[in-house]
């Protein structure tokens, strides 16, 4: 069989971070003779070269090539596509690892869309991941089309005719952003560019000691002069105008403006901030003109204007006061409507840790520590010059603010824990101007309503739920959460499209959570006894606290005793707040003996009920188990919990001692 694609790691000292990106290339659901892994590396002095040869020798798709240390991936890369025998060649980090069917998605989804350029959905391990580009499948996106410029990572697969026909390479030396290089002139050469958006490809990981290369504090000035490479990239391929701004717009707001913002810039070292600020200031006046600034949201506007005015003291003291700004999101409702869980809640920003207001709808400007209204007038779009000192600033700022309140949006996404695969969830929204007080201040709230369908959650696993709003100059999110333990809603666990569900409060900070086909002891069965539950001849009903949707789930009742087990098909269907559990018992075959009872999800997953059956002559009796003793649970919890602990610790201690 052709191969149909090459994947190229390059590999530098990565120690037991290697292990997990083995793995996921070996599990691939591409055929084995489909694909070849193609090691490069780049002048390891750990163990890393012979742990690659022995893997070569016993796997015919793995192939390695060793090479003295280059310095930066530019050159491995450039000799894994020499190597190459696909039709398409992905890249992966050697620290990394893919979705298990990402290759064969991926060169399907790119044959189907004739693509030179096929970008998977990626997720973020404690690394900061695109959320836009893959609100959806984009089979024929372009640079003005879909944000793809906010992708320039190289870990995308690329046809290997469309980079041999236009040349295309790596810059290589050691230097920052050749992959910008690479991928930006990909984006602009290619014929059509595909981006997959419905299955997690590419697991970015941040390592726990945090040496990923991209964590790395760089030289301003070298990281500065490779970033014009960048930019002449864009300017080599497009004509002067908005399309061009707006290309470049994303290394003045990405890599300049967005370094220069609150917490961000604060934590770093106060001589290297204001290096920093020098060599974006350069940059700025040198490359940008009018129309790249004007398309950034109010408060980028203000950063880049006084990057512009050189007036580093105003940068770093909007940086202090944009600290203080933060997203707020209160559950309102958490509800089962047939099948589908609504989740409503209300989210706004707060300044110093109250909520952002505005007087009359003007926003609330602070001077010498008093608030003052600023006239609607105020505002201007684009911002034609920088602000006079802070106090402006952040009137300016507040009047886009409620200028823009039109085009605020909210969204709800659901991040599976363990893997930090995340999905937008359908909602609808409104915008209020809520009264703050007799004064006629008001508060900007968004209130949305999203309706979660549990058959997408493919994953199983725990996923946490993220509030996302955009206000103004802010893109923010947070977690859905706290909930007022008063009152708070409480839903039962769902048993629909084909999972357990169970919508539950973490502790101790009572935000939403959906722990999906795994807490099947703790969905609440415990609390139901023999009075939920009738017998009549063969006929078994029993209550269960449970949500079903309304045209019922096909489910099952283990009966268990003595090492006999009789699966009996049941139905499950909504009755008042809970569901009804029925089913025909096979009466002649339980006679005689006590039979444990569990119900069968269509996962297939089995939880416990709290009672027995007991068949006789006169019929079924319902009996009461014993129920489990509440300390003894907890401390199976926390031996479990320290188990963990325990397991990570000592990962890590063994990973030390191998780098060491």
């Amino acid at each position: 069989m052709p191969v149909k694609v090459s994947v190229v790691v390059p590999v530098y000292n990565p120690g037991v971070y290697v292990e997990d990106c083995i793995a996921s290339l070996l599990r691939q659901s591409l055929p084995p003779d489909a694909y070849e892994v193609i090691f490069v590396d780049d002048g390891s002095t750990d163990d890393t070269p012979a742990r690659l040869d022995a893997l070569a020798a016993t796997d015919p798709r793995v192939r390695v090539v060793h090479q003295a240390n280059s310095g930066w991936s530019g050159k491995p890369r450039n000799v894994g596509i020499a190597a190459a025998r696909g039709e398409y060649v992905m890249f992966v980090d050697h620290d990394d690892h893919l979705g298990d069917e990402a290759l064969e998605r991926m060169y399907d989804y790119g044959v189907a869309n004739g693509a030179d350029v096929v970008v998977g959905k990626m997720a973020g391990k404690g690394r900061a991941v695109p959320v836009e580009l893959f609100r959806r499948n984009h089979p024929r996106a372009t640079v003005a089309n879909a944000p793809l410029i906010d992708s320039l990572t190289p870990h995308k697969m690329f046809r290997r005719a469309f980079l041999d026909d236009i040349g295309l390479r790596y810059p290589e030396g050691r230097r920052r952003l050749e992959d910008h290089v690479f991928v930006t002139e990909a984006y602009l050469r290619a014929s059509n560019v595909s981006v997959l958006s419905d299955y997690v490809c590419y697991y970015h990981v941040r390592r726990d000691d945090a040496s990923n290369a991209g964590f790395q504090r760089f030289d301003p000035g070298g990281y500065f002069k490779n970033l014009r490479e960048a930019l002449d990239v864009v300017e080599r391929y497009t004509e002067p105008g908005p399309l061009r701004d707006r290309l470049l717009r994303r290394w003045l707001r990405v890599e300049m403006v967005e370094r220069l913002r609150g917490r961000r810039f604060l934590a770093m070292p106060g001589d290297y901030r204001r290096e920093l600020f020098e060599e974006i200031h350069q940059v700025v006046v040198e490359r940008f003109g009018p129309g790249v600034a004007a398309g950034l949201q109010p408060t980028q506007q203000v950063v880049a204007a006084l990057i512009v005015a050189d007036r580093y003291d105003d940068v770093e003291a909007f940086a202090e006061w944009e600290a203080g700004i933060a997203l707020t999101a209160a559950p309102e409702h958490v509800v089962w409507e047939d099948g589908t869980l609504r989740v409503g809640f209300s989210a706004e920003y707060t300044a110093a840790g109250e909520p952002m207001t505005f007087v009359g709808g003007k926003p609330m400007a602070v001077a010498d520590g008093e608030p003052t209204a600023v006239a609607a007038d105020s505002a201007r779009t684009p911002l034609d010059g920088p602000p006079g000192d802070l106090a402006a600033a952040i009137a300016r700022v507040g009047v886009d603010t409620v200028a823009r309140f039109g085009k605020a949006t909210a969204d709800l996404l659901l991040r599976e824990r363990s893997s930090a695969a995340q999905y937008f969830q359908p909602l609808e929204f409104t915008r209020q101007e809520v009264p703050a007080g007799d004064d006629g201040r008001v508060r900007l709230v968004l209130r949305a309503t999203a309706a979660v369908d549990p058959a997408t959650l493919t994953l199983g696993g725990v996923w946490d739920a993220f509030v996302r709003v955009k206000l103004g100059g802010w893109t923010k999110e947070c977690r859905l959460g706290p909930a007022p333990r008063e009152g708070r809603p409480a839903p039962h666990a769902g048993v629909v499209g084909g999972h357990v569900v169970l919508p539950y409060w973490t502790a101790p900070h009572t935000n939403l959570a959906l722990d999906v086909d795994r807490a099947t002891h703790r969905v609440g069965l415990g609390a139901v006894t023999p009075d939920d539950v009738t017998a009549s001849g063969a006929r078994l009903r029993a209550l269960l606290p449970l949500h079903a949707p309304h045209h019922g789930t096909d489910v099952s009742l283990r009966l268990t005793s003595s090492g006999t087990t009789h699966d009996v098909p049941a139905t499950l269907s909504p009755q008042g707040s809970g569901a009804l559990l029925q089913a025909l018992l096979p009466l002649a075959d339980l006679r005689g003996t006590t039979w444990r009872t569990a119900l069968g999800t269509p996962g297939p997953r089995f939880l416990t009920l709290p009672f027995a059956l007991r068949a006789g002559v006169g019929g079924v009796q319902v009996v009461q188990t014993s129920r489990p003793d509440p300390l003894r649970r907890l401390l199976r919890r926390a031996r479990r919990r320290l188990g963990t602990a325990l397991g990570r610790t000592a990962a890590r201690l063994r990973a030390r001692a191998r780098r060491g």
